[in-house]
C-alpha cells in the first residue's frame, strides 16, 4: 500500500492538515480496498502547535519519514527564518534527511517555502499561495513561480496554490495514481469539483449572485445530460429563459468561466472517463463526449491535458475495464 506521510510543523494550518487524509484516506480500489496509508509526524513526535486554539498530537517522529512514498507537507503560519531568511533550522534539516530519494513530495500552499529552502525547488517550476508569490521569488530566485496557478506538477514534486487548491492537487495526485473514476468517487464524498484544472487562475475576483437572482444551476445539470448534443449558447439561453447577453453574464458570475469555456471541460472530463473505462475508437469517444470529431477531441485534450487521446489511454486506463 502507497504510504503518504504528513509532516506537520508548529502552526500548521488545521484545513490544509485535514486535506491529505480526506482525499487520500478516501480512495478505494474495485473492492473497497484502501489505496492509500496516511499517518501524519512532526519533527521530533512531540504534540504540534495549530494556529488555532488547539495542539494536535501526533503518533509518529521524523522516522516515518524514511518509509514514506509520498511526503505531504501542509502549509503552518510559524516558518520563521524559513520565509524571513530563506534558511531551514537545523531539526527540520535533520527530518528532511531523512527522506529517500524518489520520494514524491508535495507541498500545500506557502509550505512551498519548506521545499525551496531546502533546495528541493531549484530550477523547477511551483506555485504557492497568491498572495506570497512576489515575496517567495525574491527570496527564491532559482525557483521558476508561477502564481497563477492552482497547483504545478512537476513529476516527483509537486507545488499547490493555497487553502483549498490542496484539495485540487490531492485529487489530481489520485487521478494520476489510479485514474479519473477513483478520483471521481473520492470527490463526490467530500462533495467538492471532481477536477480544476492546475492551470486554471488562483484568485478571481468575482461577485455572488443576488441569493433571490435565477441561477444557472439548472440548465448546467441539464447541459451534463447532453454533452453528446450540440449545446449553443442560444440553446442554454433558451433552456434557462434568459436572453444570451443575460446568461452569459450570469454563468460568468457563478462559474468564473464563459459557458463555452465550461461546456469544454466538462467534455474533456467526459471523454477522459470513457477513453479510461471502455475500449470504445477515438472517433466513438469524440462523438460521444460532443466534440463531434477525433480531430477536435485531439485538440482539446493536447490543451487541456498535454496527451493525445491513445496516450492517455495508455497511462491512465483501468485495470478492469
Amino acid at each position: 500500500m502507497h504510504r503518504v506521510v504528513m509532516f506537520a510543523m508548529d502552526g500548521v494550518i488545521p484545513f490544509e492538515l485535514g486535506i491529505p487524509p480526506r482525499i487520500f484516506g478516501g480512495a478505494r480500489g474495485p473492492t473497497g480496498e484502501r489505496l492509500y496509508e496516511v499517518i501524519t509526524c512532526s519533527v521530533d513526535g512531540a504534540p504540534v502547535r495549530s494556529d488555532a486554539d488547539f495542539s494536535i498530537t501526533v503518533h509518529h517522529g521524523p522516522e516515518a519519514l524514511s518509509d514514506a512514498d509520498t511526503v505531504v507537507i501542509p502549509a503552518t503560519h510559524g516558518l520563521g527564518p524559513i520565509s524571513a531568511e530563506g534558511v531551514l533550522p537545523t531539526p527540520l534539516t535533520d527530518a528532511l534527511a531523512r527522506i529517500r530519494p524518489g520520494t514524491r513530495l508535495v507541498s500545500i500552499c506557502t509550505a512551498s517555502y519548506v521545499l525551496a529552502a531546502a533546495g528541493l525547488l531549484d530550477g523547477r517550476p511551483a506555485t504557492t499561495h497568491w498572495s506570497s508569490a512576489e515575496h517567495f521569488q525574491r527570496l527564491f530566485p532559482r525557483v521558476r513561480v508561477d502564481p497563477d496557478v492552482l497547483f504545478v506538477d512537476d513529476g516527483d514534486v509537486l507545488t499547490s496554490a493555497g487553502v483549498a487548491a490542496g484539495i485540487d492537487l490531492c485529487l489530481h495526485i489520485v487521478r494520476r495514481d489510479h485514474g479519473t473514476e477513483v478520483a471521481n468517487r473520492v470527490a463526490r464524498r467530500c462533495v467538492v469539483p471532481p477536477w480544476r484544472d492546475g492551470g486554471q487562475a488562483q484568485f478571481i475576483e468575482r461577485p455572488l449572485p443576488a441569493p433571490a437572482a435565477t441561477t444557472t444551476a439548472a440548465t448546467r445539470t441539464w447541459a451534463l445530460e447532453r454533452l453528446h448534443e450540440p449545446l449553443s449558447l442560444g440553446r442554454l439561453a433558451a433552456h434557462a429563459r434568459m436572453s444570451r447577453r443575460t446568461f452569459t453574464r450570469r454563468f460568468r458570475d457563478e462559474v468564473g468561466l464563459s459557458p463555452g469555456q465550461w461546456l469544454t471541460l466538462q467534455r474533456v472530463e467526459l471523454a477522459r472517463r470513457i477513453l479510461e473505462t471502455s475500449d470504445l475508437p477515438v472517433d466513438g469517444v469524440a462523438l460521444r463526449a460532443g466534440f463531434g470529431t477525433a480531430a477536435s477531441l485531439r485538440q482539446h485534450l493536447q490543451a487541456t491535458v498535454g496527451v493525445s487521446p491513445m496516450a492517455y489511454r495508455r497511462t491512465f486506463r483501468t485495470v478492469d475495464a
